[in-house]
């Protein structure tokens, strides 16, 4: 008897070898979305906590253009009793307060006023981000909010013109992260410093450990670093969560693309029976 069906091996060879290489780039791709949203942290934070470094991670996203502004806003339903922005070399700030509803009593006395906006831009021969890089904006929180939770909404401004508003929050009862999540800080419970870790809307966040900053005017005009060249270090939560399903399905794909592949050198050498 004669193995009348055979494999066209070369084409089965080079099919396979094609397949792999798009896994790779999709493991790729999968691994690059999912740590790409502007991220907050804070280790320090805590409810009703002070003096808390909350530094915000930006990365490029542009594939020719450089982002030239931060324009961030702080919420004003829980908003922080004070904060001092650190300057950067290369960008300025600008610094916005709004008047409280209710004020908010602190050690010093009442407070009436709070920040609800910080403004960065790049300044005059200041380079901001090149793609592919990110940088991060910091600021130190007076007295925190006793909440679980603060919300900021950041737009990303960029050399062509335009913008990324990370303003997104989840639908009620929903899992599903938007599509541009706004940062959400969680704060740890009591009043000491505990830590905490920044995150999107969905809870994928960037920790990282910030730079000790140097206090600026809340009003006055600071300036900025120039862009970090180190890589977006990966988040984590959800992110780090989703990250590794993709690896997983895509290493999947590939055992079974090895698989076919040792099947068919088998048989090839097993030729007429």
């Amino acid at each position: 008897m004669t193995f009348r069906h055979r494999f066209p091996l070369a084409r089965l060879s080079r099919g396979l070898l094609g397949t792999g290489g798009l896994a790779a780039v999709l493991l790729a791709a999968g691994a690059a979305t999912a740590s790409a949203h502007v991220t907050v942290s804070a280790p320090e934070a805590s409810a009703g906590g002070s003096d808390a470094v909350i530094s915000f991670r930006v990365p490029d996203e542009s594939e020719s253009a450089r982002t030239v502004g931060l324009k961030l806003r702080l919420p004003t339903d829980t908003p922080i009793a004070s904060v001092l922005v650190q300057p950067k070399p290369g960008w300025s700030v600008v610094v916005s307060s709004s008047k409280l509803a209710t004020p908010i009593t602190t050690d010093d006395g009442q407070v009436t006023e709070a920040v609800s906006e910080i403004d960065w831009k790049v300044s005059a021969g200041g380079q901001g981000i090149a793609p592919g890089q990110f940088d991060e904006f910091s600021f130190i929180a007076g007295q925190l909010p006793d909440a679980k939770s603060l919300t900021f909404k950041a737009v990303q401004s960029y050399s062509d013109g335009s913008t990324t508003s990370w303003i997104e929050e989840p639908a009620p009862g929903s899992t599903a992260e938007p599509e541009h999540p706004a940062p959400v800080l969680t704060l740890a419970a009591g009043s000491t410093g505990s830590g905490s870790t920044g995150s999107t809307g969905s809870g994928s966040g960037a920790s990282s450990e910030p730079a000790s900053p140097s206090a600026s005017a809340p009003s006055g005009t600071g300036a900025s670093s120039v862009p970090s060249s180190q890589p977006e270090a990966a988040g984590s939560g959800d992110a780090a969560s989703k990250s590794s399903a993709v690896t997983g399905i895509v290493l999947g794909a590939i055992g079974v693309l090895l698989g076919l592949a040792a099947l068919a050198v088998a048989l090839r050498r097993r030729g007429p029976a």
